[in-house]
């Protein structure tokens, strides 16, 4: 019989079709605020001294966000949001660490302490359906995403997709828009990465004849050409703080005003945007605005790793092999579906997906680097060069604002060896 699970996990129930998490409730031990509690009741609690925290420490020493408490399968985790001064657990500063009842985390000059309340804690329910769309999946971590989706399909709030780069952010939006009343109107991307700083703003917004040198006729932007439909601001982590108010203003008073224009014009469009990063870590650090955060965070989703629903690998590979392939009976090779299910998938589904490309071309390539063979020193070699290659470059252009030519200055190289290299990386929409 297996020991129980520690009572600080998060649970599937598959009877009741929920996830349930650890009764437990966070008591402020220190501070301002000493005897304030609050009881864990969704998957992520945070805690600062923003007005948006789930529980408020009115401490100067505590970041807006400090740290969030995370239910997860293995335990309850603290997670420093990038504090300012930083998180201890038993005296030492942490970045992540696993808590139990009884502990006490200190931050700041405050401190709270986890205690368990005793009896079941609350549950999350889980999609009965083992799809969304065009999304599959059939562990918990997907079908906790697919009872998210369900919730806010039909409604036109603002959305915000949180998730590391390839785990699937855009197919959600496009589901979302497809689910929704909208369905028949225009669904719009806007990378706000891959756009130079100098034109976001009339992509976005558009702008009238003659609002600039070389603005020859007008342009009416990204939001009224989804006019009725769907706005998704993919990458909103990298859109330009100068550019931040006037976001915030379109989604206040659903009215832009292109450049050059007296006029605002009025617009019904949904927003969803989607962010490889934290926002509420770019807060801290002052490059993103707080206010649009809250207007951004007003239904916030987190598309899960891969490697958080392992178990769905086949089944996402077998589809792919079969859209791939044009065969409804493909089929994953048994060492192929071992070696991928002991894979981590750091580069999550889209990983995942160029495998399975490989494998339908050559069954080796698809295997490269999953076998455990240890490769020549040539190989190693280059995959060690690629992989500084791409972490150079996703550090530089975003620190450039994904100004490409900010990016090539900074790097003190030739803009086109620097756009080579970016397209050598894959690194565009869908990557940065």
């Amino acid at each position: 019989m297996s020991a129980p699970a520690p009572p600080t996990a998060l649970l599937a129930d598959p009877r009741r079709g929920a996830l349930v998490l650890p009764s437990l409730r966070v008591v402020v031990t220190r501070g301002p605020q000493a005897g304030a509690t609050l009881d864990l009741a969704r998957e992520e609690l945070v805690i600062g001294s923003s007005r948006a925290a789930d529980l408020r420490l009115d401490d100067p020493t505590v970041s807006r966000n400090h740290l969030a408490l995370r239910a997860t399968p293995e335990g309850l985790l603290v997670v420093d949001l990038e504090s300012t001064n930083g998180t201890r657990l038993g005296g030492r500063r942490v970045v992540q660490a696993y808590v139990e009842s009884g502990d006490v985390i200190e931050l700041g000059a405050s401190a709270v302490r986890v205690e368990a309340r005793g009896g079941p804690g609350p549950s999350l329910p889980l999609s009965p359906s083992g799809g969304f769309g065009e999304l599959i999946g059939s562990s918990p971590a997907a079908r906790r995403l697919f009872a998210a989706l369900e919730a806010v399909a039909a409604e036109s709030v603002t959305v915000l997709l949180t998730g590391e780069t390839g785990s699937g952010k855009d197919s959600c939006a496009e589901e979302l828009h497809r689910r929704s009343p909208r369905a028949s109107r225009p669904f719009v991307v806007v990378d706000c990465g891959a756009i130079p700083a100098s034109l976001l703003e009339s992509e976005l917004f558009g702008h009238v004849r003659g609002a600039f040198t070389g603005a020859d006729r007008d342009r009416q932007g990204a939001f009224a050409d989804a006019d009725g439909g769907t706005l998704f601001l993919d990458q909103v982590d990298d859109l330009p703080l100068a550019l931040q108010p006037k976001l915030l203003r379109a989604l206040e008073r659903r009215e832009i005003r292109p450049l050059g224009a007296t006029q605002p014009r009025r617009l019904d469009v949904r927003v969803i945007a989607a962010s490889r990063r934290d926002l509420r870590v770019e807060v801290n650090h002052g490059r993103f605005r707080e206010d649009l955060f809250y207007r951004l965070h007003v239904f916030a989703i987190d598309v899960p790793p891969l490697r958080a629903r392992r178990s769905d690998v086949p089944l996402l590979a077998e589809r792919f092999l079969r859209d791939l392939t044009g065969d409804p009976d493909a089929a994953l090779p048994d060492d192929v579906r071992d070696a991928f299910l002991r894979h981590d998938w750091p580069g999550n589904v889209r990983e995942l997906k160029h495998r399975v490309e490989a494998l339908a071309v050559r069954r080796e390539q698809a295997l490269d680097g999953l076998s455990g063979a240890r490769p020549s020193y040539r190989e190693a070699k280059a995959e060690a060069v690629d992989a500084f290659e791409r972490a150079f470059l996703e550090a530089l252009v975003a620190e450039a604002g994904g100004n490409v030519s900010e990016a090539a200055r900074r790097a003190r190289m030739d803009r086109p060896f620097l756009i080579r290299l970016l397209r050598k990386h894959g690194l565009s929409r869908t990557s940065l």
